[in-house]
């Protein structure tokens, strides 16, 4: 029915595995068999590639594939601090690969603790479903697409989404990476947050966005609140951990299975999650030794 597409490359494959894991922890056995994972990659070696196949089908999941694909022609890194290019392989995902009749995309930093598949059932052909962004909710309101609610004043407070989860009929995905490609070509100006921005930007122009629900992609704000008070500004929802959350995303330069990362409440469940992965990985046996930065 469904297969999650996640996108990494070599530096993530310590998280690519865990989030296999965390979305093995989210569905029942039998759900588990009949969904499907779809990995995306440019720099993965075969060995690698191995280890997640491995894994996934150890974990219970009924379906994998991994191919290497190359970012869009036309990407453009504004803000290269600490993404590459490999968050532009979201839109490499094609229906011949999926195989399924949804993708539920995923990004790699994240702690899913619930079901992801429920959007799906209100989603019509045509449509992308994704979550308002904590951290940018409107055009014109946040450093998000410079310049846009300027040039086109009858955008401004329009809802900015959020790209690390999204659900789409798999028939839709070569609309969606055209209509992506376009906005990075004709309107590289407003482009401040790579893809997402030109995401929003294609959101923008054709209104087929579908609001999901705040707790199929929350924020997790602990570590910020270690560094300062900024985030109280411009978070409007309590800032504790949020027991309903779906998902929890670490978006940011710090990451849960980085010795630096601020230790909160969600940061240790992740490392405890991670380490659990790494128990299945050491099951694996000699086949599959444990990868560099994995310890």
């Amino acid at each position: 029915m469904y297969a999650f597409g996640i996108c990494i490359d070599r530096h993530y494959l310590t998280p690519g595995l865990t989030t296999i894991a965390s979305l093995a922890d989210s569905l029942s056995p039998r759900t588990r068999k009949a969904a499907a994972l779809r990995f995306l990659s440019f720099d993965l070696g075969a060995p690698q590639a191995r280890l997640l196949a491995d894994l996934a089908k150890r974990v219970g999941f009924g379906s994998f594939a991994l191919a290497r694909r190359s970012p869009l022609r036309s990407a453009r890194m504004a803000d290269a601090s600490y993404i590459t290019l490999t968050t532009y392989l979201r839109f490499e995902f094609t229906p011949e690969f999926v195989r399924r009749p949804y993708l539920i995309y995923v990004d790699a930093d994240v702690l899913v603790r619930g079901d992801l598949t429920t959007p799906l059932g209100g989603l019509s052909p045509g449509e992308v479903g994704a979550v308002r962004d904590e951290f940018n909710p409107s055009v014109g309101g946040c450093p998000a697409l410079p310049g846009t609610a300027e040039r086109w004043p009858l955008l401004r407070g329009r809802h900015y989404y959020n790209a690390g989860l999204l659900w789409a009929h798999t028939t839709d995905l070569p609309r969606i990476r055209h209509g992506v490609e376009r906005a990075l070509v004709r309107h590289r100006r407003h482009i401040l947050h790579n893809d997402q921005d030109a995401l929003n930007l294609w959101l923008l122009n054709t209104g087929r966005v579908r609001p999901a629900d705040a707790a199929y992609n929350r924020f997790e704000v602990g570590r910020y609140l270690e560094r300062g008070d900024w985030v109280r500004r411009v978070v409007t929802r309590p800032l504790r951990p949020d027991p309903a959350a779906h998902l929890v995303h670490f978006v940011g330069p710090e990451k849960p299975w980085q010795g630096a990362c601020p230790v909160t409440d969600d940061v240790r469940e992740y490392r405890t999650l991670l380490q659990q992965t790494l128990r299945h990985v050491r099951a694996l046996g000699a086949a599959h030794p444990e990868p560099a930065g994995l310890r």
